[in-house]
Order: C-alpha cells, then sequence, then structure tokens
C-alpha cells in the first residue's frame, strides 16, 4: 500500500467500508424482525391467557363483561399504555384467530408486523382474512398497501368469478399466478387516481395518470409486474403503431401489452391487440421468453361481441373491465356468499 495516498482513495478501504455497512445494515434489520417476531408471541400469549382464564370458568358470567376492563386498569398501573383497553381486546382476538400460531410462528409473527394482524383482525371472515394474509406474505405488502387491497375488495373481485374450489383455494395460498389468465383482475380498481366522479379523462390523460401513480398501478396490476414504457412504438411495413402500455413480467416471462379504452370495447380494437402481439412474439421476444400477453381495458364490455371478436385467436388476449372508483362491496360479497351456498359451503 502506498502510505503517501490517503487512506480513503484505496479499493481495499472502500470494500472494507462497504462490507461494515453492509453487516450493519443486515444486522438492524434482522434485530427489527427479531423483536417484531417476539412482540407478536408475546401479545398472542396474553390473548392466550385471556381465553384460557375465562374457558376455565375463574370469572363468574356477571363479571366477564368487566374482565377487560378490570385487567386494562391493573396492568395498565404496572405497564402504561400498552395495556389499554382496545389493546387486550385486540389481544384476545389475535389468540381466537390464530389458536396455532406456535405453530405457523415461523411465517406470520416472523414475517408480518403488529400492525399488519390488527388489519388482517378487522377482517371477520375467516376466508378473507386468509386470503390477505397468504397475500401480503407472498407479495411482502407494507401496512399501506394491505389496507389499499382490503379497501378495494381485492379478494371479492378475484373470487367473484371462481368456483367453491377456486375460492377456498384462493383463501388457503393467496393469487397463485401460473398462467397468463392467472393475471386478471374483474375489475381493475384505479380509484388511487382520485379523479372526481363527474370528472372525464382522455385515454392520453388517463395513461399519463397511471405512469404518474406507477407504485399503487403496478400493486393492482400485481406481483411480477416490471415496467418497460409508454406508447411503444411498433414499426410494421414503415408505419408506425404505439402500445399504450409494455410490461414483462418475471414470474411468467412473458410482455404484457396493455390498451387502455374510455368507452366500450370494438372489434377492431382486439384486432391490433392481436398484431401487437404477433409483433412482439416475432420482434420483440428473445430465447427464454414466453408468448406475449395482451390486456385490453376498457369501461364497458360488450362479452358477446369480446367473444366473436377473438373466435380462433391467441388465448393470450384478454378483454377486461376497469372502474376509477372503489367497487360495490356489498354486491360482491353476495355474489360470493351465493357461490358458497350453492356449492353448499
Amino acid at each position: 500500500m502506498d502510505l503517501s495516498a490517503p487512506l480513503n482513495a484505496s479499493d481495499g478501504y472502500r470494500q472494507l467500508v462497504q462490507q461494515i455497512s453492509d453487516t450493519y445494515t443486515q444486522g438492524r434489520v434482522q434485530a427489527v424482525q427479531a423483536v417484531n417476531a417476539q412482540l407478536v408471541q408475546t401479545y398472542w400469549q396474553v390473548g392466550r391467557h385471556i381465553v384460557e382464564f375465562e374457558q376455565a370458568g375463574q370469572v363468574r358470567a356477571e363479571y366477564g363483561k368487566a374482565l377487560i376492563d378490570t385487567l386494562a386498569a391493573d396492568l395498565g398501573l404496572r405497564h402504561g399504555k400498552g395495556f389499554s383497553r382496545s389493546n387486550l381486546i385486540r389481544f384476545r382476538q389475535f389468540y381466537l384467530a390464530y389458536p396455532g400460531l406456535a405453530e405457523k410462528s415461523a411465517t406470520l409473527s416472523h414475517q408480518l408486523t403488529w400492525s399488519h394482524i390488527v388489519e388482517l383482525l378487522k377482517i371477520d371472515d375467516p376466508l378473507e382474512r386468509g386470503f390477505y394474509e397468504q397475500q401480503a406474505l407472498r407479495e411482502r405488502w407494507s401496512v399501506r398497501e394491505l389496507v389499499r387491497q382490503k379497501d378495494s375488495a381485492l379478494f371479492l373481485r378475484l373470487a367473484a368469478s371462481q368456483d367453491k374450489a377456486g375460492i377456498l383455494q384462493l383463501a388457503a395460498q393467496g393469487q397463485v399466478v401460473e398462467q397468463p389468465a392467472d393475471l386478471l383482475r374483474e375489475p381493475y380498481v384505479f380509484e388511487f387516481l382520485k379523479i372526481p366522479e363527474p370528472y372525464q379523462v382522455s385515454e392520453t390523460q388517463l395513461e399519463t395518470l397511471l405512469c404518474d401513480h406507477l407504485q399503487p398501478f403496478l400493486l393492482e396490476l400485481g406481483k411480477g409486474f416490471t415496467f418497460v414504457g409508454r406508447q411503444y412504438r411498433v414499426t410494421i411495413n414503415g408505419t408506425h403503431h404505439r402500445v399504450d402500455l409494455v410490461f414483462y413480467h418475471r414470474i411468467l416471462r412473458c410482455f404484457v401489452l396493455i390498451d387502455l379504452k374510455l368507452g366500450e370495447v370494438q372489434h377492431h380494437d382486439i384486432g391490433q391487440m392481436n398484431l401487437y402481439l404477433g409483433y412482439f412474439a416475432n420482434e420483440e421476444n428473445v430465447e427464454g421468453d414466453n408468448p406475449p400477453v395482451g390486456i385490453i381495458l376498457s369501461r364497458q364490455k360488450d362479452e358477446l361481441l369480446v367473444e366473436y371478436a377473438t373466435y380462433g385467436m391467441s388465448s393470450q388476449l384478454f378483454v377486461q373491465k376497469y372502474q376509477l372508483y372503489l367497487p360495490d362491496r356489498e354486491a360482491l360479497r353476495r355474489e360470493l356468499e351465493e357461490t358458497l351456498r350453492e356449492a353448499g359451503k
């Protein structure tokens, strides 16, 4: 080493700084994860103590409702506001919702924070709660992302087109993407754009807004999407065409082309998308890429027209609806309950 040169100018020293920095950052992350896991386990144990005390008949029925209030007062004197009445209710609810947490602690308590779990506990239906739990784990949702997907009724939107077996699988595993059809949602919801309800936007404005809000847009599309570009030029025999939005899906290893339509999809829109798919399959795909997927997003969809216009075409072409505002949650829930009822839940 040249002792006359500044120490921090050498490659070896810079590597040392990077190694120490990486080790320190990784250690802090692991420490936070360990603290969170222990905290979640502690809250579960507190809930277990409360439930077991109740179930053992340790408190007479007339005093049962006062148990939480009494515990909050006594524990609050010892440990502060962490044992508020609302927290104790959540701890009890946590144990009742996840009585087997000890067996699944490696996933739930080690990968989700208490704030995640509080959001999950707000969901009464076990099927729906199970879906959001699995999806939060699978896609590493932040608490904010979990709240947004709950508010947009993602589970109900995905489950509405499933049979009983599909609904139960969705609740147990989350949304597993194995084929192009697994990418789809009906409808897609773009409430994050916050467009006032009477206001009308053009296709160009909608495209710009989606690109300006790329993070929530990618969240709505689902796991595995990476943004490639907008107004992607396709040149055929000297004529230029442009695809509104182009993505690449890391899991399916294929391009995903999206065209936006304000009104009802026409047959020529479907033909145009089929043209784009042919171009990408022959001109953009490289070794290892699977056939591209095309999705036309429209405010309205004539099912019969789509069926006839796509007759004999690639099964990789889909026409899906989108809306700018949150869906009618109760209507979706009624549809789901009817499916389960008919199948004999």
